[in-house]
């Protein structure tokens, strides 16, 4: 089976979907009538005071430039709808018969132009080692390991060494007082000499 391929069912058979699709090509058509070269000039000083203070000048293009693009569009849409309805609707099977003579053609226009696999070699896989790096290297080693790791091994060290000092003797406490006081009086004594 040719496009659009089994078990592919068409929308836009039922009756909301052709109120929606009857809409939107409405609007593509008003839309259309609107941003006609040479004739949308009001659109553009409807629009001016919304792009007054704008430090980035907008260049159009010239009426005649739009209009041969507009020529040329049109001519590759004829084309393209044209030979599409030769394929589909007026010989079914040519697509069948230019699929096993292409098959190279067949493959790379059946795969979007391989975008998918650039898009996924390109982005999505740097992407995943950076987040798998950030993962295992940053998260994993600097962040839980130095950072958190270091800063809870300081805190036990030192609940450890206040844990040793306070033994609940009240003779080691006054020891202390007094080699403190004491050295307390020492700086004192070599900072006034």
């Amino acid at each position: 089976v040719g496009f659009p391929g089994p078990g592919h069912f068409i929308a836009e058979r039922e009756l909301p979907m052709k109120v929606a699709m009857g809409m939107l090509s409405l609007l593509a058509l008003i839309g259309g009538i609107l941003q006609v070269p040479g004739v949308d000039h009001d659109i553009a000083r409807f629009l001016n005071p919304t792009f007054a203070d704008s430090r980035i000048a907008t260049q159009e293009p010239t009426a005649g430039s739009s209009w041969v693009g507009l020529v040329i569009g049109a001519a590759i849409a004829v084309v393209a709808i044209s030979l599409a309805y030769r394929i589909w609707v007026a010989r079914p099977g040519l697509s069948r018969t230019l699929q096993e003579r292409l098959p190279a053609l067949h493959n790379f226009l059946s795969h979007k132009w391989y975008f998918d696999e650039v898009i996924d070699m390109i982005i999505v896989r740097p992407s995943l080692w950076v987040g798998q790096f950030a993962t295992t290297v940053l998260e994993r080693v600097v962040i839980t390991g130095a950072i958190t790791g270091g800063t809870v091994g300081l805190v036990r060290a030192g609940s450890a060494a206040v844990r040793r000092a306070q033994t609940g003797f009240l003779r080691y406490y006054a020891a202390a007082m007094v080699v403190c006081l004491s050295g307390v009086a020492l700086y004192f004594l070599l900072t006034a000499s």
